[in-house]
């Protein structure tokens, strides 16, 4: 039996959307408006290419997206159906538990570089940033062994638009950021600021004056930073 065998209709969703990877997919989807192929695998580095073609498959299926072909021919969108948009609140209400109430948010194998560097280049607040190119190299410590090819890693920010490279883009480096990847993944999912992680050590900024004083203000952190982790039971992490 490929279903829960039950009429309840949280067992009738489960079926669709709790299936390993999905949830995710859906965010990028809906919440993060994810709409390539590729910039949806972006956000979920550890999937593979086949799974994330079968998983998109089904939600298809299931009416929660449409692939509509693009004007140029080359390749299709992932759209988001009204079914998908009702799923928004689900997904807002998931985050803000798990940022809450989860534990091991910042265990040492939950910190993805690659979902780390591509979530900073879509929240960039591009009001702040430097009237130029801004070249910013990355180097991590303290990360899983499966990150070790992107323990260095490029950030080119620009007011019309940002890239991630994971390759040496072969520009000067304007602003270099040495990071234990716990210290900045906490100081996205705002439970650290910059000032304390910068003062621990944990984050260290190094170029001019104005890049450095500038870099915390360039992003616009986790759309879940803002929660409040400071309630009754809540275990310490």
């Amino acid at each position: 039996m490929k279903g829960y065998g039950q009429f309840c209709p949280i067992a009738v969703a489960s079926e669709i959307v709790a299936e390993r990877w999905t949830p995710l997919i859906l965010r990028e989807v809906i919440l993060n408006q994810s709409r390539r192929f590729d910039e949806i695998r972006q956000g979920l580095p550890l999937i593979s290419r086949s799974l994330l073609i079968q998983r998109l498959r089904t939600l298809e299926d299931a009416g929660l997206i449409e692939s509509r072909p693009r004007a140029n021919g080359r390749g299709n969108d992932y759209v988001p159906t009204p079914a998908a948009e009702e799923f928004r609140e689900v997904l807002d209400r998931l985050g803000t538990w798990g940022q809450r109430w989860g534990t091991g948010q910042f265990d040492i194998q939950n910190l993805d570089l690659g979902l780390l560097l591509w979530n900073m280049k879509r929240r960039v607040d591009v009001r702040r940033l430097p009237d130029r190119r801004v070249v910013v190299r990355f180097e991590f410590r303290g990360f899983p062994a499966r990150c070790k090819p992107l323990r260095l890693g490029w950030l080119i920010l620009h007011r019309r638009g940002s890239d991630v490279c994971v390759k040496d883009p072969m520009f000067d480096i304007d602003l270099r950021v040495q990071a234990d990847a716990s210290a900045l993944v906490q100081v996205w999912m705002g439970a650290l600021t910059f000032d304390d992680a910068i003062h621990s050590g944990g984050v260290r900024l190094d170029g001019s004056r104005d890049l450095v004083r500038g870099f915390p203000t360039w992003f616009l952190l986790s759309r879940f930073a803002g929660v409040d982790r400071s309630v009754p039971g809540r275990t310490p992490r």
